[in-house]
């Protein structure tokens, strides 16, 4: 048995960079890969075939060929190798060994030289395997991993594939440590603060302390206490709870502010030396729902204003690296969201993490439909659901940024589950093990359709009658009358239609309403319409995070921010259906090079009480914004005559000037631009560049029918990892080193390497002069 002689804190070390991957078991023709990594997304473009017809026999898996809802990508394994030597581990029995996975996409299996050691049939939540007994101390250790898709059925979007998620090697004391996501921090009255830890005690010492020191969000110690538990059994985990803690004249974390505290919890020997030590941040904080007021957060009421998006990002697929997450995070803050759902499954913990800083409001779903086809698709579903809740909510419980649990949506339970109640008996089943490890949020279900019987439309289904908080998908005219009949109800809609936005804002109460999450706002891989679009087009964002005009209408009502912005209407597109909701979307642009003598209809958006539109300076009228809930914020105006030059929206409130807003004719594009995002690129190994290039006029406008094809050359201790323009219907690659620009943009991302480097990007185009970027990673 190990003594304190060799107690050392835990060490997490990531094995993120260097493993060879193949697509078979052999490793023939491996290359090296660092993860996070979706081997899909480096994969061909599969057209369906001539035959190939949509399956309407389940309308909400909106299957319009064999590899529609999957991206348009050929299902199948990888197979991951890494090969480690552990020299300082020599002391065994002094120590133990863990193998820790955030995710494998979509179900994944480990060996360890040779042997089976453990997998998951869920590759959305995370685990770990003790590997202490098998582990090779002092020579080469060999961990293979095999990540499997699945068939095209499996699930209805694209989910990518491989080890799309942190992967580290954790060890511990043997002796004393803490067990895997072990803290429990819970805050009351906005100043006390509960700090509760399970572990693992095989010394001989009956009694176990533990140490608690919180610091504020400046880095400053405010509080420390000691807790002690006894009655050590040596076979099992127990939990040691610390005094209640009092942070005076506490930072209160909200979405404006969020304060973040740090706590680091140590587990002691008799000696006081330190055996293990985990710390975790968290937020003070109170959540409330209630039907009169929705939702209030430290007591004030607080609207969702969200949008809902499965967890891949856009070029990058899958891989969940944590500056992409930032990106998007930034760029919808700017537009006035600041609620995600997470559907329909956990995102990675660097997202949860990343919404704490920002301030986002988190709905955290665990599951799309409680089938076995949709989880996974290898086991019963029965077989893992407790296992996929406990470290679920374990993981993501002290985050501030999580304030409901989302069990599953828009259900379709398996009928050969031994009940089929519409999920009423096994959300039954579900609540209790959440409340068990989480017993401060709110536990719902995301339901569509709303109704009991279709027929008649009169009741809601029996699962809204057992949710805590009625989540229903689309259906908010539903809101008022549930209300009424079902006055303790308290309403959430948790989807909404790009189609249908504004309407399906104002007409909601917003005094009672908890918010909303707006579906598919980014365009994204998978559930394609039909081919050649690679996935969902409808969103008011591309899929290379480039605002479409229609953003700036959701901008217009979910923040205070004075603004106008033209939006010319191109096409209507608004016709189609998916699983009975109307999800199409005006095509629009801010193009004003037209052929001459043309007319155009278009929209002004605005949070002004009248926009004046002046073409080269001539004012063409002024117009009201409408209070009506189908018109606010959006002033149509028919038959605008195109004339080169300057069309400029001028917004005024209460007779002044708030907001402008203008297009213009532009000229031949003769250069490019190329902006980068980061200004602190760390040479980490994983940090990324986004670089979009854009064509300009001589004037220094995008010129947007500029299409040219680029190429970019990498220089330095980084490479290309992606690239994008935007364009979900392009047959071009995204792992590549070219692509076309698309509205006059194009976009590069680079993944820095693990040494501090100078980094050169050359983007060159037979039409254009080279443009150089000269980086530098820290």
């Amino acid at each position: 048995m190990a003594t304190s002689m060799w107690a050392q804190p835990r060490t997490v070390q990531s094995l993120n960079l260097g493993w060879e991957f193949a697509r078979d078991s052999l490793f023939t023709n491996a290359h090296q890969v660092d993860v996070p990594h979706d081997f899909q997304i480096e994969q061909p473009w599969v057209a369906p075939s001539a035959d190939e017809r949509g399956d309407n026999t389940d309308v909400a898996a909106n299957i319009k060929s064999r590899l529609s809802a999957r991206g348009f990508k050929e299902m199948g394994a990888g197979w991951y190798k890494k090969t480690l030597n552990i020299k300082r581990l020599n002391i065994k029995d002094a120590r133990r060994l863990l193998l820790d996975f955030e995710g494998i996409m979509y179900v994944g299996d480990v060996w360890l030289n040779g042997v089976h050691i453990g997998g998951t049939d869920y590759g959305y939540v995370g685990f770990e395997i003790d590997v202490t007994k098998l582990w090779r101390y002092g020579e080469d250790n060999e961990i293979i991993v095999k990540a499997h898709t699945m068939t095209e059925k499996n699930s209805r979007w694209y989910t990518g594939g491989g080890l799309f998620r942190n992967v580290s090697l954790i060890d511990t004391p043997a002796d004393l440590y803490f067990e895997r996501h072990p803290l429990y921090i819970t805050t009351r009255d906005n100043k006390y603060v509960n700090i509760a830890a399970d572990f693992t005690n095989r010394t001989k010492n009956r009694q176990t302390v533990m140490k608690v020191s919180i610091y504020d969000p400046q880095g400053k110690l405010v509080t420390e206490q000691t807790a002690k538990r006894g009655g050590n059994p040596q076979t099992r985990t127990l939990t040691i709870q610390a005094p209640e803690m009092e942070i005076p004249n506490a930072q209160l974390w909200d979405t404006e502010h969020p304060a973040l505290y740090k706590v680091v919890c140590q587990l002691l020997y008799a000696d006081d030396t330190v055996a293990d030590e985990v710390s975790e941040q968290f937020g003070i904080r109170t959540i409330e729902y209630g039907p009169d007021f929705g939702l209030k957060l430290n007591g004030k009421k607080v609207l969702l204003k969200g949008y809902a998006n499965h967890h891949t990002l856009g070029a990058l697929g899958a891989a969940a690296y944590p500056r992409a997450i930032e990106k998007r995070l930034q760029l919808m803050k700017q537009f006035g969201i600041n609620h995600i759902r997470t559907s329909h499954n956990p995102y990675s913990r660097d997202f949860i993490r990343l919404c704490d800083k920002y301030g986002i409001l988190v709905v955290d779903e665990l599951y799309d439909k409680w089938t076995q086809q949709h989880t996974g698709g290898r086991v019963p579903f029965m077989n893992h659901w407790a296992q996929d809740v406990t470290e679920w909510i374990k993981r993501d419980r002290n985050s501030p940024s999580v304030i409901m649990w989302s069990l599953g949506n828009e259900l379709q339970q398996d009928p050969n589950l031994p009940f089929n109640d519409f999920g009423v008996t096994c959300y039954q089943m579900m609540r209790p093990v959440v409340n068990r490890y989480d017993s401060t949020r709110k536990v719902t279900v995301a339901m569509h359709p709303r109704y009991r019987n279709w027929e008649t439309d009169s009741l809601p289904c029996d699962l809204a009658m057992h949710t805590d908080i009625q989540a229903y998908n689309y259906r908010y005219m539903y809101f008022p009358g549930d209300g009424r009949r079902f006055p303790w109800m308290t309403f959430y809609q948790s989807e909404a239609s790009i189609n249908k936005m504004g309407p399906n804002w104002f007409e909601m109460d917003l005094n009672k309403v908890i918010g909303l999450a707006y579906w598919g706002a980014i365009d994204y891989l998978g559930e394609s319409q039909g081919w050649p679009a690679k996935g969902w087009a409808q969103g008011v964002f591309d899929i290379a995070l480039e605002p479409k005009p229609k953003a700036y209408f959701l901008k217009s009502y979910l923040t205070d921010t004075p603004m106008v912005h033209i939006a010319i209407i191109e096409d209507t597109d608004a016709g189609i259906e998916w699983n009975g909701i109307q999800t199409g979307n005006d095509i629009q642009s801010e193009n004003w090079n037209r052929i001459a003598g043309t007319k155009v209809n278009l929209f002004t958006y605005t949070n002004g009480d009248e926009v004046e539109l002046l073409l080269n300076g001539k004012s063409l009228g002024k117009q009201a914004n409408s209070t009506d809930a189908e018109k606010r914020n959006r002033i149509l105006w028919k038959a605008i005559p195109y004339q080169a030059g300057k069309l400029e929206a001028v917004a005024y409130k209460n007779g002044k000037v708030i907001a402008r807003h203008a297009i213009e004719t532009t000229g031949k594009a003769v250069k490019l631009q190329a902006i980068p995002d980061n200004t602190n690129w760390q040479a980490d190994g994983e940090d990324l560049q986004h670089v979009r290039i854009i064509a300009v006029d001589s004037r220094g406008r995008r010129v947007s029918d500029a299409s040219n094809e680029l190429q970019f050359e990498v220089e330095g201790d980084a490479r290309i990892v992606a690239v994008t323009n935007g364009d979900i219907e392009s047959d071009e690659l995204n792992v590549t080193n070219h692509r076309r620009l698309w509205h006059g943009s194009a976009m590069v991302i680079l993944r820095a390497g693990s040494q501090p480097s100078k980094v050169t990007l050359k983007t060159t185009s037979d039409n254009f002069k080279t443009v150089v970027n000269k980086f530098e990673t820290k």
